[in-house]
């Protein structure tokens, strides 16, 4: 949603016919060869205005990120945008794998079932100096890595979300995402989350998703790292000391990577699959 008007997105063919009237792969590629700017700059502006010109960066990328980071696109690294597609065909899907899906009642109920038989303690500071690590013979660790550091190095950034959620009748916008990609907008999109799993339901849940500053003192959550070059060059600080360490460290936050869903899967299956060699 930008200025009143839906888009398709991910950008696709459907998407080009809605800003260029373009009807066909090469006209819509022959129209972005011509809006492209082209630049040296490397940065995640750099690659939009050389990739797809100044409209579609204006349009879809630049006020969104700047809310979802708290930093100008011009700050920021070129692979946050890199892992959206940009397709010359009418596919809207956000991934291009072949098999797709979310676990039929949830990612609680997932995890659930995954624990089950495994003793889970809530409401536990692992980092507290009453919880006895030496009770365990390895621990695979997926919260902040600076955080187990103490902050050694001081901490890594990260941005965080708050959340303000709806119960509605009906239908609210036919959809289980809509981004809202002008900076004034303060929140960056809004969920329904029916929309996943049970779309015909009468009652509907909508949740608007506020970016914000992640602070260590504060009562937020970290949530995605901001892997500028200056963050990077403090992870590998943390990274270079848990090396011969007997824990495992996992996830978003103990890898400081932004992974989508699928990739962190992966990356638990293979840091498995190295434990058991």
């Amino acid at each position: 949603s930008y200025k009143g008007q839906i888009f398709s997105f991910p950008i696709n063919l459907f998407t080009l016919y809605q800003l260029y009237n373009v009807t066909t792969p090469q006209q819509a590629k022959d129209k972005l060869k011509e809006v492209s700017v082209k630049t040296d700059d490397d940065s995640l502006e750099g690659h939009m205005l050389s990739t797809v010109g100044p409209e579609i960066y204006n349009t879809f990328v630049k006020g969104y990120t700047t809310k979802q980071w708290g930093r100008s696109p011009k700050n920021l690294p070129s692979f946050i945008i890199k892992r959206l597609p940009i397709r010359f065909t009418y596919d809207d899907n956000y991934f291009n794998d072949k098999y797709q899906g979310i676990p039929t009642c949830g990612y609680t109920k997932m995890f659930e079932n995954l624990l089950e038989g495994i003793e889970v303690k809530l409401e536990v500071d692992f980092l507290s100096s009453s919880f006895d690590r030496s009770d365990y013979k390895k621990i695979i660790y997926t919260g902040p890595i600076d955080a187990y550091y103490d902050y050694k190095y001081g901490a890594l950034e990260y941005r965080s979300l708050s959340f303000e959620r709806e119960i509605l009748e009906g239908d609210f916008q036919g959809n289980a995402v809509v981004n809202y990609t002008e900076e004034e907008v303060p929140y960056t999109r809004i969920i329904e989350h029916k929309h996943f799993s049970d779309p015909k339901n009468s009652i509907t849940v909508v949740t608007k998703e506020y970016p914000q500053e992640f602070d260590v003192a504060g009562d937020t959550e970290p949530y995605y790292p901001v892997n500028d070059i200056k963050n990077n060059n403090k992870y590998k600080q943390y990274e270079n000391l848990s090396t011969g360490e007997s824990v495992v460290f996992g996830g978003r936050l103990g890898l400081y990577k932004y992974y989508d869903m699928d990739q962190v899967i992966a990356a638990a299956l293979k840091a498995t699959e190295d434990l058991c060699i």
